[in-house]
């Protein structure tokens, strides 16, 4: 099938999935579609046993929009199958050029659109086409048109044969998805890569090409390398002190100290933002140090082991601030923001434990990104598939932890719990269950095509 076959086809199936409805399993259907696509007509560069799970992940994010129809799940949808066509077509292409490319196709495709030659075929007429299609088609339809213009000012009865009934028919809504099917499918099908990302290409790759070169590389100029590795060792010495002096007060504060308990929640989201901050800026140094030459230099041992010596020191912070946040837990119980401190934490250990290779093993700085950015939509698919409020709730009745009516009535896929315990309990959500209740019976009128099938099997609500 030619490029501008499968954009028409998409666009028609897109048309068929969102007139009169709004988003709901539709989209998860599209998406199957996409995926299914890309693996058929592209078949023969699934080789790599990463489209192969790029396509397993694909069709499980489409399978958890339907079911929860969240932002999660959207992301981790249109993620999924944006790098498998984008892995499936330019391999060679690092995964972190997709944002740009994204943000940069969504503008272009409304004037490429109009350059037709890039994605309509050239054709050539042969056997007298262009002729049969004007004697046998056009010209019998404009004159069909013509007389039945004039028989219709003849004849009531024969005019009525052609105008006494109306379409239901959406215009309005019918054009705007036609227009938004075709840009989607555009843009999806005959995206462009500007000749600049694959010169660019190359300042990506995990290893350094030119050694030689980057060994005399200089940060700064107006310093030769002499004097910027003993700068960069008498920075680090200072700031392992500091963190060695750090990590001390903090535990102290964390563990030692007596907290008023209306006091700890306050205390804890400064020493998690504060930590937050120092794992950013500390990847951010390494990065900086050993960007290039001093990767190779063999006089930098010791500003390599103070580097090393800062990365194990801060995974000493993190360590303590996840035994924190799950004193904090134990106290107040879960929500989403301590489970994604737990998150950002895991997160921080991976990029060290990386940040550390990178160092050992002499790699670029793209290698963080790469490897991370894998990471993080590994963390993306885990958000989209778990449902964690409901884990939540469960979790807090439990332990007896934040239950409040307010707080369980505010949180996402946890009704059917929630109802048990409010009833179980003579408790009353106020406007927050309300609106709850609402958004479900909304979620539950709705064509099957607009529905998130979560809401299909929950229990009817006791009255």
């Amino acid at each position: 099938m030619k490029k501008h076959q499968i954009i028409v086809a998409c666009t028609a199936v897109f048309i068929l999935l969102f007139y009169n409805e709004s988003v709901g399993i539709n989209l998860s259907i599209f998406g199957v579609v996409l995926t299914l696509l890309i693996s058929y007509f592209f078949q023969e560069k699934l080789v790599d046993r990463s489209h192969l799970v790029l396509v397993m992940t694909s069709i499980l994010s489409c399978l958890a929009f339907a079911w929860y129809g969240d932002a999660a799940s959207f992301f981790a949808l249109a993620l999924s199958i944006l790098f498998l066509q984008f892995k499936t077509q330019d391999e060679e292409l690092k995964t972190i050029q997709i944002f740009p490319l994204i943000f940069l196709n969504g503008i272009t495709s409304l004037g490429r659109i109009f350059i037709f030659h890039q994605w309509l075929p050239e054709r050539k007429i042969h056997n007298d086409f262009a002729k049969k299609l004007v004697a046998f088609v056009i010209i019998p339809v404009i004159f069909l048109g013509l007389f039945f213009i004039v028989y219709s000012f003849g004849s009531d009865h024969f005019s009525s044969l052609f105008t006494d009934y109306t379409l239901d028919l959406n215009l309005p809504q019918l054009i705007l998805v036609c227009v938004l099917g075709f840009y989607i499918s555009f843009s999806f099908w005959n995206y462009w890569v500007p000749d600049v990302c694959y010169q660019y290409n190359s300042k990506l790759n995990n290893d350094f090409v030119n050694v030689s070169e980057v060994k005399n590389q200089n940060t700064f100029s107006f310093l030769d390398l002499d004097f910027e590795r003993k700068s960069g060792e008498i920075t680090l010495v200072l700031l392992n002190i500091m963190l060695l002096v750090f990590i001390g007060t903090y535990n102290y504060e964390q563990f030692f100290e007596v907290v008023e308990k209306t006091n700890l929640s306050a205390d804890t989201h400064e020493r998690v933002n504060s930590v937050i901050f120092s794992i950013l800026m500390a990847v951010g140094l390494i990065m900086f140090y050993f960007k290039g030459g001093f990767n190779f230099d063999e006089k930098a041992a010791s500003l390599k082991k103070l580097a090393k010596i800062w990365i194990v020191l801060n995974g000493f912070l993190i360590l303590s601030t996840i035994i924190k946040n799950s004193e904090y837990i134990s106290v107040f119980g879960l929500t989403y923001k301590r489970l994604g401190v737990y998150a950002f934490l895991i997160l921080s250990i991976i990029g060290l434990v990386y940040v550390f290779l990178k160092i050992k093993k002499q790699k670029t700085n793209a290698y963080l990104v790469n490897n991370m950015i894998w990471y993080f939509y590994g963390t993306l698919l885990l958000c989209s598939f778990v449902n964690w409020g409901n884990l939540i709730t469960n979790y807090n009745i439990a332990v007896n932890k934040c239950t409040e009516p307010k707080f369980l009535s505010g949180l996402n896929f946890n009704d059917d719990v929630r109802r048990e315990y409010f009833l179980k309990n003579n408790l009353n959500g106020g406007h927050d269950e309300s609106s709850r209740e609402e958004m479900i019976l909304n979620y539950q009128k709705e064509g099957f095509l607009s529905k998130a099938l979560y809401y299909e099997f929950l229990n009817e609500k006791n009255k």
